[in-house]
């Protein structure tokens, strides 16, 4: 999983017969460990291969394994998702003010 280009996430290039785009941007606003919940989900669900040992990490070989190959795909699209479902949500909510205390208490 990337993005076409650098600061281009709009779209995210899934693999290479497979692209979601019209990402709104509003999606990358739900953070998560300090990154958006969609960019977590995309570094955590790379393959990598460990410097000293070779080891090859594919996490579509566990989704395979499992019987469902699209587990990676339909988990990314549900964090769109949510994502958004959950900005809306948020930025709906009142205003919460303490009355009685300072901005120092």
């Amino acid at each position: 999983m990337r993005f076409p280009k650098k600061g281009q996430k709009d779209t995210i290039i899934f693999n290479s017969k497979i692209t979601i785009s019209n990402i709104p941007d509003k999606a990358y606003e739900y953070i998560v460990n300090g990154k958006s919940a969609i960019e977590w989900i995309m570094e955590r669900y790379q393959v990598t291969v460990d410097k000293k040992s070779k080891i090859k990490n594919d996490p579509n070989d566990w989704a395979n394994e499992t019987g469902n190959p699209r587990y990676i795909l339909d988990l990314l699209l549900s964090v769109i998702n949510v994502s958004l479902q959950t900005v809306d949500i948020v930025n709906q909510l009142p205003e919460l003010n303490f009355h009685g205390m300072e901005a120092s208490d």
